[in-house]
């Protein structure tokens, strides 16, 4: 169906934007020092979770790219939200922050959704 295709590229298109948005931040932005801090990270996980990142966001653009790599990428994204979700809340931030990682969260599971909707369609589809 093309609407599930076209919701499937809206939601995964802003997903990966941020993601890649939020990536760049880490590595160059001097204030996620102090946030990393402020959630009791080490700085080497700023990095780390920077490459995890832009390695994910790679797996689910990529159109020949094994179904079980994005699996995985969209695992570990859902694992990384949770674990900021956990860490903002423990951090005793604003609700604002928890509303963020929601969202994103939302959004990853729109997106993860109509991947499988479209990876089905085209199984039904080669069938018949």
């Amino acid at each position: 169906m093309k609407s599930n295709k076209i919701i499937y590229w809206i939601s995964t298109g802003l997903f990966c934007a941020f993601l890649l948005l939020t990536s760049i931040s880490y590595l160059t932005d001097p204030k996620f020092v102090d946030i990393f801090k402020h959630l009791g990270f080490p700085q080497y996980f700023r990095v780390e979770l920077a490459v995890a990142k832009i390695l994910g966001v790679l797996i689910l653009l990529l159109p020949k790219i094994k179904p079980k790599y994005k699996e995985w990428a969209y695992a570990g994204f859902g694992i990384t939200l949770i674990s900021g979700l956990i860490a903002h809340f423990n951090s005793s931030d604003s609700v604002g922050y928890i509303i963020n990682v929601l969202f994103w969260f939302a959004l990853l599971v729109i997106s993860y959704s109509y991947w499988h909707k479209r990876t089905n369609e085209r199984i039904n589809s080669s069938i018949t």
